[in-house]
């Protein structure tokens, strides 16, 4: 029947259309873990501390308000891999932090 092929069809396309956006996420947090661990390190070398909590608890409301109740998993969930917990491994060593620099 016509119509079930159209369905399949779209169907298989709209498959395709989520594999391309999930390899686009996957290379988006692998990007932001590593900004995010090259700030650690300078805060660190500058003296300060890994984590800024005021900052994560505003990337947690606007996970939160963007994506509703599920956002905060999500933010929660990128904090993680950001931290060092994932597999993502920086490419290149960052360079030393000048003493009094922050992040």
């Amino acid at each position: 029947m016509t119509v079930e092929i159209d369905v399949e069809a779209r169907i298989a396309a709209d498959r395709l259309t989520i594999d391309e956006l999930d390899t686009r996420i996957i290379d988006l947090l692998a990007q932001r873990a590593l900004v995010s661990r090259g700030i650690q390190q300078r805060r660190i070398g500058a003296g300060g501390p890994r984590t800024v909590f005021g900052r994560e608890m505003d990337i947690l409301a606007r996970y939160r308000d963007e994506l509703g109740a599920s956002g905060t998993q999500i933010a929660m969930s990128v904090f993680e891999l950001c931290r060092g917990a994932g597999p993502v491994e920086a490419a290149e060593p960052l360079e030393p932090v000048e003493p009094g620099v922050t992040a």
